[in-house]
């Protein structure tokens, strides 16, 4: 097993969809957009694309959009002449140039400006830019994967994405599930990434997990999907006795009684007064929301612990969230 396939693990219904769509997908000369809540491995199945399609053998390059200015994110995917904006003395080759005959995966791709969507929008209709301060069309046969975890349609329906650069993007959209709706890989990803930890801090063997662990570690909601177990679990393992099964899970690294608290934030609160006329069902509605969010928040997302703190049963607590649609959401 090679190293890709051991860091894209599970074998949950909603998982193994994915990777069918990316398998029937991978081998066509198509654009693919890949949607996800952060942490959910979008890199990954960019990487997958690549790696079983046609032109495995050649370039993959990955840029996060969001990471740099729209300024230099013009010049790092489209390149620049020499000596068109001070500092540039040599021509630059960008992205799509040292791409050719390969793939390139656009990360945060909602983040771009409207002149770098306009410039992608060209590339990928036929294939030709220009570079920053250049006046020759030059060409290159790149397939793109761009990612994001915004909703780009409601951003086109807001006029804050181009709808053809959408249309152009979105022959295939691959939409991953996050960890709390992939509950039967939670535990196996877990393992994995104990024993990786064992490994790295050169001890004999991963001694496991608690029934209590195992417990925590699948009630609780992800809101940072697999990057977040991840660190939980590493953290974990560091902290532990070697040779002990981990018994306690500690989810939030900042929790501690000495942790500051923005009073001034709270004291604004306290003194907000609602003020009548106003819709009695809406407002309802938005404190029982906040107070099931505040609640998974101080129970650090493990939803008994959050039924206890409104003396609610586990059953009456799972009724409420999924009628507001908070399983679905972080």
């Amino acid at each position: 097993m090679n190293r890709e396939q051991q860091r894209t693990l599970g074998e949950s219904p909603a998982f193994l969809r994915i990777l069918e769509e990316v398998s029937l997908v991978a081998p066509l000369e198509k654009p693919v957009l890949v949607v996800g809540e952060r942490g959910t491995g979008k890199e990954l199945i960019a990487a997958r694309l690549h790696f079983l399609s046609n032109r495995w053998e050649e370039q993959f390059l990955k840029m996060n959009c969001a990471a740099i200015s729209d300024s230099l994110l013009e010049s790092e995917l489209f390149g620049h002449e020499a000596g068109s904006f001070t500092g540039a003395s040599k021509t630059h080759h960008g992205r799509f140039e040292r791409a050719h005959r390969g793939t390139l995966f656009l990360d945060e791709l909602g983040s771009t400006s409207p002149l770098v969507q306009e410039k992608l929008l060209r590339i990928i209709e036929y294939g030709e830019f220009e570079r920053v301060g250049g006046n020759k069309t030059l060409y290159c046969d790149v397939r793109l994967i761009a990612a994001t975890n915004r909703d780009l349609p409601s951003l086109a329906e807001s006029g804050k994405f181009r709808s053809d650069l959408l249309d152009r993007l979105a022959f295939d959209v691959l939409t991953l599930p996050p960890l709390r709706e992939r509950d039967t890989d939670i535990m196996l990803l877990a393992e994995h990434f104990a024993v990786g930890m064992t490994h790295e801090l050169k001890r004999e063997y991963f001694p496991g997990f608690s029934r209590e662990a195992k417990q925590a570690l699948e009630e609780y909601a992800w809101p940072g999907n697999v990057r977040e177990l991840k660190n939980v679990v590493e953290r974990c393992v560091y902290r532990n006795d070697a040779e002990k099964e981990i018994t306690e899970v500690l989810f939030d690294p900042f929790d501690s009684p000495y942790r500051p608290i923005g009073k001034a934030d709270r004291a604004e609160a306290k003194h907000n007064v609602t003020t009548l006329p106003l819709d009695l069902k809406q407002t309802v509605r938005e404190f029982e929301i906040e107070l099931l969010n505040r609640s998974l928040a101080e129970a650090k997302h493990n939803q008994r612990k959050a039924a206890e703190l409104l003396k609610l049963t586990y059953h009456q607590l799972r009724g409420y969230l999924k009628k507001y649609e908070l399983l679905k959401s972080d």
